[in-house]
């Protein structure tokens, strides 16, 4: 129950600060920061959704191993996928800390039924917050943006939920 109540008042901290910088003419933040699997993410603040806590899921047979089931969000059943084991950073997580987690709904706008479990909301980040970026390597997955780096040294992988939704590997949730 408490981590109900830490996500709410986390929901509400997040809605007064946007609010306020929009009345100030502050530029508004582009991202809402999550971390997941010792990692950490930048999802562009229009792509994402509603941010829900952990409830559990009931599985669904057949599937990849990071798509973990359906959840009831709202009366809608949604898929939730595991980002960390999306990315190929599969973990075991125990009870307490699927407890901690968010699941993060995809933007309506994006006519995905789908949200992702992370490991913790990190806030909003806007440009200001970092001192470099680095475009996405040769390699990277399409879905991969800038990477960026704060001033503690810590770098920030942006990912396209839209992108995301529409790759390949995200559609074939069939194993």
């Amino acid at each position: 129950m408490a981590n109900r109540e830490a996500l709410k008042e986390l929901q509400t901290r997040l809605a007064a600060r946007l609010q306020a910088a929009r009345g100030e003419g502050v530029s508004v933040s582009s991202w809402l920061a999550v971390e997941s699997a010792g990692r950490y993410f930048l999802l562009p603040l229009g792509q994402s959704g509603e941010i829900f806590p952990w409830g559990g899921v009931q599985p669904v047979p057949y599937t990849q191993p990071w798509f973990l089931g359906v959840a009831n969000l709202r009366g809608a059943l949604t898929g939730v996928v595991d980002l960390a084991g999306l990315l190929g950073a599969a973990q075991m997580r125990t009870e307490q800390a699927l407890a901690e987690s968010s699941l993060l709904a995809f933007n309506g706008a994006l006519d995905v039924n789908a949200a992702l479990l992370v490991d913790r909301l990190s806030g909003l980040r806007g440009m200001e917050a970092f001192v470099a970026s680095e475009p996405p390597k040769a390699d990277a997955p399409p879905y991969f943006g800038t990477t960026y780096l704060d001033a503690q040294g810590t770098r920030w992988q942006e990912l396209n939920l839209h992108a995301l939704s529409q790759h390949p590997a995200f559609l074939s949730i069939s194993a």
